[in-house]
């Protein structure tokens, strides 16, 4: 079993919005789910193959509207899950080859890099079948360049098909591997045991014909502590954060068992949470989807309630900028029809919204 290390709580938000959640840019035509913020304040977000009408999966936000990006098309992108801006300030398109949950090809999930300066594309990297299994959807990145010659990347697989883990990208040989395949952390937790609540409904898999079947999401959420020790993961379907060593994820050789005894039980959220993010302080932030919310643990081991507002109809990604906010997706997934017997509930626009986080947040009793 995993070291488990319980924090301490504050009491979250009631029904009053709180936090000053402030809208940057609405979408009327299909669902986001990841956004990053460039050095210089570009905004871009991505829009995966989910059944909407996507014409372009990434885009850059130019006055509040979504451009195709890269324009040329060289990247060969299918339905892009997540991008990342890295302390180089490149973006980072993570690609699932994946449309529509199908099982993925050999070529389809891939990482690609663009230099932003010139945009032009200066990394591909596609997965071994053996890394990238044909259930695999891969989820969310982060990056740490400090470790190896060029850099690692740490990626989770939340497959609701197949074994949930960890990829791990060494940049400079593009060699890549997996890591806690399958491990109890990396999966969603039972339903016997565990059903997330949102709007005042339990969250599952519900068809026309009114058979419902529970919805089971791995490894989601990722963020890598500001020294560059720990990695942090949750799985969608979970109110647990957890946490493992980098060194025995960059280290090929370290056994299944040695990685998991470095797994750490964080604790409880306070609510199931889709995406996670770090600052520079040491605080992991945590979107929390029940609570139309977003939490983070600080340094002293207490969550606090960053921002709470109904607007949050399913906060999904978050990114940190220079400009002193954390801008956040909402996207209403839980809406979508799949969820609600066939029936499409979502209400555009779709919402991109920024909360200020350079400043103490106020600790609810």
């Amino acid at each position: 079993m995993p070291e488990v290390a319980s924090p301490r709580f504050t009491d979250l938000a009631a029904d009053a919005p709180f936090g000053g959640l402030e809208p940057v840019a609405q979408f009327h035509g299909p669902m986001p789910t990841g956004v990053t913020v460039s050095q210089s304040g570009r905004i871009f977000v991505c829009f995966p193959k989910w059944g909407d009408g996507v014409r372009f999966t990434v885009a850059e936000l130019r006055d509040g509207q979504p451009f195709k990006f890269p324009g040329d098309g060289a990247a060969d992108l299918i339905s892009v899950q997540s991008v990342v801006i890295d302390p180089l300030d490149r973006l980072w398109i993570l690609d699932t080859g994946s449309p529509m949950f199908q099982p993925v090809r050999p070529g389809g999930p891939k990482l690609v890099c663009v230099d932003l300066r010139s945009e032009a594309i200066v990394y591909k990297i596609l997965f071994p079948e053996d890394v990238a299994l044909p259930t695999t959807y891969l989820n969310d990145v982060r990056f740490d360049l400090r470790r190896g010659q060029e850099g690692m990347a740490f990626i989770t697989d939340s497959s609701d098909k197949g074994p949930n883990g960890i990829i791990v990208v060494d940049l400079a040989t593009q060699e890549s591997w997996r890591k806690l395949n399958g491990h109890p952390s990396t999966r969603a937790e039972d339903p016997h045991d565990f059903l997330p609540i949102v709007e005042g409904r339990v969250f599952m898999e519900r068809n026309a014909k009114g058979e419902t079947k529970p919805v089971q999401m791995g490894a989601d959420g990722i963020a890598l502590n500001s020294i560059g020790e720990r990695l942090y993961y949750s799985p969608l379907i979970s109110r647990r954060l957890y946490s493992v060593m980098l060194d025995a994820l960059m280290d090929r050789s370290v056994s299944p068992e040695e990685v998991a005894a470095t797994v750490i039980d964080v604790g409880d959220k306070g609510g199931a949470s889709d995406g996670l993010e770090a600052d520079s302080d040491g605080n992991i932030y945590a979107t929390n989807y029940e609570h139309n919310s977003i939490q983070r643990l600080n340094g002293e081991g207490a969550w606090e309630t960053v921002v709470h507002d109904p607007r949050l109809l399913w906060p999904d990604t978050m990114s940190i900028a220079r400009d002193g906010y954390l801008y956040v997706t909402a996207n209403q997934l839980h809406r979508q029809a799949r969820f609600n017997g066939g029936e499409d509930l979502r209400r555009k626009p779709y919402s991109l919204f920024r909360v200020r986080i350079d400043r103490q947040p106020v600790l609810l009793h």
